[in-house]
């Protein structure tokens, strides 16, 4: 199969300080380990990120939260809130994220790629519609759902998957009274936000359209995994996705220092592989998979690299 690769500079520019976990390495990290296998980087439809109007991201966004990211740094603000840093190229990074994961939707959607992975920093899944937290900035997942909703009339109903350690408050908010987005979340719980516990289900007509599956830390990961096949086989009855977006964080991995999940390479693998045959069955294949957490250094390169050959295979 074909699978894009979409990354830009900037994503490197957005500088958190010291000892920061969300840290410029990350990104270089990942760059390094698929560089590194020529073989897998050169089968690759590799693409540098766009950046998209304002338009685009207040789809998602109320404009006084665009309006802050945008001058926070100009006006001598530098924390949004404890752990959310911005500095002087965060904005551009942030424009650059959101609009990566919209290219990887044209790219899917043209048909030049069956999948993409957009290896995006600062992440997004904590922003809500009118707040930035847990180092994200805009929702990029969010954005990018309804800007395929907004482009392309096939693309009605958009299911997104958000298996990083933490909860995805920010996406679960912005499409919780949504029936055409039916987001699920897997997540250590209790575990920072303090959201995504199972009675969170939706609200109104989105009733039903949100599953939360909270994971006690320490759970062994087959059990972990059977869970995860168990919940899409659960959606899968009754929601029947046009596109399906992944929030990839690797923060679930045995080795993060930001978790207490035992996942481990093979199981992101293996999970990926769940999400494909989903899509096969359900959108004609297409997947577009952005980057959340993962905060081990030495593991996030290879493990983004294991989910890349997974995205790969037939």
């Amino acid at each position: 199969m074909k699978t894009a690769l979409i990354h830009h500079p900037v994503f490197e520019l957005h500088k958190t300080g010291t000892g920061h976990p969300e840290t410029p390495q990350r990104y270089r990290a990942i760059m390094e380990a698929l560089q590194d296998d020529e073989v897998l980087f050169n089968s690759l439809i590799v693409k540098e990120a766009e950046q998209v109007s304002r338009g685009v991201i207040q789809s998602a966004h109320a404009k006084k939260h665009y309006d802050l990211i945008e001058n926070a740094f100009a006006s001598g603000t530098e924390y949004l809130d404890a752990d959310t840093i911005v500095s002087l190229k965060s904005f551009d990074a942030a424009v650059y994220a959101a609009g990566g994961v919209c290219l990887g939707v044209d790219t899917v959607m043209s048909g030049e790629a069956d999948n993409a992975f957009i290896a995006v920093r600062p992440p997004g899944h904590h922003a809500t519609a009118e707040n930035a937290m847990g180092f994200c900035l805009f929702n990029n997942v969010a954005v990018a759902a309804r800007y395929a909703q907004n482009k392309y009339a096939e693309i009605e109903r958009v299911a997104i998957i958000d298996w990083d350690v933490h909860h995805g408050n920010g996406t679960q908010g912005i499409f919780f009274d949504d029936p055409t987005v039916h987001f699920f979340s897997m997540h250590q719980y209790p575990w920072y936000p303090g959201s995504g516990s199972r009675g969170e289900t939706g609200f109104g007509r989105g009733k039903g359209y949100t599953l939360n599956v909270p994971v006690k830390a320490r759970t062994d990961a087959l059990h972990q995994r059977r869970m995860f096949e168990n919940a899409l086989e659960d959606i899968s009855r009754d929601f029947k996705p046009d596109l399906i977006i992944i929030s990839a964080g690797f923060d679930a991995h045995l080795t993060d220092p930001l978790g207490q999940l035992r996942l481990e390479d093979e199981d992101f693998a293996a999970m990926t592989h769940v999400v494909k045959q989903w899509a096969d069955e359900a959108c004609s294949g297409r997947i577009v998979s952005a980057l959340e957490g993962g905060y081990n250094l030495k593991t996030l390169g290879p493990t983004v690299k294991r989910h890349i050959e997974a995205l790969q295979q037939d």
